[in-house]
């Protein structure tokens, strides 16, 4: 399965110029832990996450009305292709220690993020189906 399949395609956007303030409240209102730092057309420059403003700015004692995201976004933002296979996607996570990939298709403009989560979510499913399968197909293996 390609990680285009599996991201998200919604993606919360944050300009690099716009402050932490502007940037906490953008995630609480669109239920995000994560901002996609974008330029114009679409393109990554950075990846703003709740656990930057939380260890960067709160535990930094920065204040977040006079600190631009530029100067706690994570740069240059890890990103993969969308039709990169997850199994890669994963691999290159675990190299880079990141819970998040940015996903990007044609010209590079992004066009989805991938969580550790969504590939979570995708593992249970599919468990989930086989062993309802197993059990179907040999009663009392699972029981």
């Amino acid at each position: 399965m390609s990680v285009g399949r599996l991201c998200s395609r919604i993606v919360a956007t944050a300009s690099a110029s716009e402050n932490i303030r502007t940037a906490a409240q953008r995630m609480f209102d669109q239920e995000v832990g994560t901002l996609v730092v974008v330029e114009q057309p679409g393109h990554a420059v950075g990846i703003l996450t709740d656990r930057d403003i939380a260890l960067r700015c709160v535990a930094g004692h920065v204040d977040p009305g006079e600190t631009s995201i530029a100067e706690l976004m994570s740069t240059p933002p890890h990103s993969v292709d969308e039709h990169t296979p997850v199994e890669d996607a994963v691999t290159r996570m675990a190299a880079l220690g990141v819970r998040r990939l940015v996903v990007t298709g044609e010209d590079n403009r992004v066009v989805g993020v991938l969580s550790l989560d969504d590939v979570l979510e995708q593992i249970v499913g599919e468990t989930g189906a086989i062993g309802r399968l197993l059990k179907q197909q040999k009663p009392g293996i699972l029981a």
